[in-house]
């Protein structure tokens, strides 16, 4: 039998207060799996992502990232958490974490505030739709705008914009046509009382209906609101089962491309080994 150091994160929660955020699950590899043992690990932890790192280097890890589902090019959750993790419990030499994934190169710093994390992500830039995509009648409510995610994974991502934040957080879509239409949904309006910009994401095409803090849904979301409301820096809330809060910053000269960056806390909720 193999031990493996395992951690659950909530990332992206509300301070200090408990069940909020984006669960993600974190496992130290001591050397190379197979595909089907990760892919079996992520059905076990049954998380909407878990974390594989892989030692590469002082202060550096191999990153890869599988829902219940599949195997995704990115997630920010889980980098956030795998960075919260190695950061909080001493596996890292110096305040950075870096890691080389399937999307590039990124990172997880220390701030100068306790427990909140700087990361460093790849933009995704958006094209705007003239037509509604197929399946966008599960949402269940006329959208103002819809752009597509342009490079963000291996199936089709919609950003989906509505006029207010009430008309995001009423939304109660059928999962059933979103699985079919095999697309990721994300669905966003501005924000109101301090809060920039609201956003919601649905995925049952890759197993999760609704995923709670999406970080890589902000990569698009951040250089769109950006531009959109005149700011570079923008405080950032997903809504829906399990809010959370972020921090973005993202250039107004060239949006959707660059670099965009994140902050957020990831609160740790439960730690030990995963037995195989």
């Amino acid at each position: 039998m193999t031990s493996l150091p395992f951690a659950e994160l909530h990332a992206f929660c509300d301070g200090d207060v408990p069940h909020t955020g984006n669960p993600a699950a974190v496992v130290l590899l001591a050397g190379e799996l197979d595909d089907e043992t990760l892919a079996g690990i992520a059905r076990s932890n049954n998380l909407s992502e878990t974390a594989y790192l892989l030692a590469d280097g002082e202060d550096h890890w191999r990153l890869r990232w599988f829902t219940p589902g599949a195997e995704v090019d990115f997630c920010g959750h889980a980098t956030l958490a795998a960075g919260a993790w190695l950061l909080g419990n001493g596996r890292t030499a110096g305040d950075i974490a870096r890691f080389s994934t399937r999307s590039g190169p990124m990172s997880v710093a220390r701030t100068a505030t306790p427990g909140l994390y700087a990361m460093d992500f790849p933009a995704i830039p958006v094209k705007r739709l003239e037509s509604p995509p197929e399946g966008i009648k599960g949402l269940g409510a006329e959208p103002a705008e819809v752009f597509e995610l342009v490079r963000a994974e291996p199936w089709p991502w919609y950003m989906v914009v509505y006029d207010s934040a009430e008309a995001v957080n009423a939304l109660e879509p059928d999962q059933r046509v979103l699985k079919d239409s095999g697309a990721l949904w994300t669905v966003t309006a501005p924000g109101g009382d301090g809060t920039d910009f609201v956003s919601r994401l649905f995925a049952p095409a890759i197993g999760i209906d609704e995923d709670p803090v999406t970080g890589s849904a902000h990569c698009a979301l951040a250089p769109f609101w950006a531009e959109r409301l005149g700011k570079d820096l923008l405080n950032a809330r997903q809504t829906g089962p399990r809010p959370g809060h972020l921090v973005v910053k993202a250039g107004r000269a060239s949006p959707g491309t660059g670099r965009v960056g994140l902050e957020g806390r990831a609160r740790l909720f439960v730690e030990g080994q995963l037995y195989l």
